[in-house]
């Protein structure tokens, strides 16, 4: 019998995750040199400002994601027979909450002063004996920053389904939309330098809508998972195909009549209830047993199994696979 709880990868989710873990060191790195180069030339722009802080909140993810593997390696044990594995969750939520939380009150300033019909100001700065205005200095960091999250957010897209992991695919998600961020403080700048006031703000209010639009998202998606709504796609935009397998492998077995399945999204992994009903009353618990390691087998994210003889399936689970479609 194999060990319920498993924590172990096969070798291709193994090198994906190596490659991710760099992905998000290499990223943590990059933002740290961004926030200090925007930290320089913030000024009294109200988009720079929000820019600056997005790109504190965008460390968020990329921390939770590396924590959460720390705990979901670890096996099941008395305290936790499940394992740690919904630690992923866990991260998930919290880096939702806090773009969500900052977000909304960002987005709450930049009203404000909008309605105040407050004058950002930029002022000037002496660089090699000549003195520009920092304007300029402002879209030059952010005109090259814009090229990171280009290359690493879509390399993190790719990672993201092989290791079905949503605080990836969010990161991903987060980083190569990023550049809109860029191109509003960009144009709130530039509006400033040209006199239109109002620019400034309506980049930092778009800005921090596009924050809390990710945070609404990523709150949405970790807590419907750790509510246990049905298991869906790393993207959430369909029911996992596994469902409609699983039911399938075991209407297959010969001594099975009908099957349904309830499939449980620990974070990274699935937590499957099997559910048969036998063509006779006589089932053995080898049957059983061969029953739950084809299914274990299947997939690596299934992390364990159990399966129920029942006389008739339970409504709520899945027996109609058209319906994981």
């Amino acid at each position: 019998m194999k060990t319920l709880g498993r924590t172990d990868l096969p070798a291709e989710q193994q090198e994906a995750l190596k490659k991710a873990i760099r992905w998000e060191w290499f990223t943590i790195g990059y933002t740290i040199v961004t926030i200090t180069l925007i930290a320089f030339v913030v000024s009294g722009s109200q988009a720079m400002r929000t820019a600056w802080i997005e790109d504190m909140l965008s460390l968020v993810p990329q921390i939770s994601f590396l924590i959460a593997l720390l705990l979901i390696r670890r096996p099941p044990t008395l305290k936790h027979p499940y394992g740690l594995h919904r630690a992923m969750g866990i991260g998930h939520l919290v880096a939702g909450v806090a773009l969500l939380v900052i977000g909304g009150d960002l987005a709450l300033e930049s009203i404000l002063s909008l309605v105040q019909q407050e004058h950002p100001t930029i002022g000037t700065v002496t660089l090699f004996g000549h003195t520009i205005w920092l304007g300029w200095l402002m879209v030059g960091v952010m005109s090259v920053i814009i090229i990171g999250p280009f290359f690493y957010g879509h390399a993190k897209a790719k990672l993201a389904p092989k290791l079905h992991n949503k605080v990836l695919y969010a990161d991903a998600d987060m980083a190569k939309a990023d550049w809109t961020t860029n191109v509003a403080s960009i144009v709130g700048v530039l509006g400033v330098g040209l006199g239109i006031w109002w620019l400034d703000g309506a980049a930092a209010l778009f800005i921090s809508l596009g924050i809390t639009w990710d945070g609404f998202k990523n709150c949405k998606s970790a807590i419907l998972d750790l509510m246990d709504q049905r298991a869906l796609t790393h993207d959430d935009k369909a029911p996992h195909p596994l469902l409609g397998a699983i039911v399938h492998e075991l209407e297959a077995l010969p001594w099975v009549r009908s099957a349904a399945v309830r499939l449980r999204d620990m974070g990274q992994v699935f937590h499957v209830e099997a559910f048969v009903v036998p063509r006779r009353h006589k089932v053995s618990t080898e049957q059983i047993e061969a029953a739950r390691e084809a299914i274990v087998t299947m997939d690596w994210k299934v992390q364990d199994a159990v399966v129920v003889v029942v006389p008739t399936l339970p409504e709520e689970a899945v027996h109609d696979i058209a319906k994981t479609a």
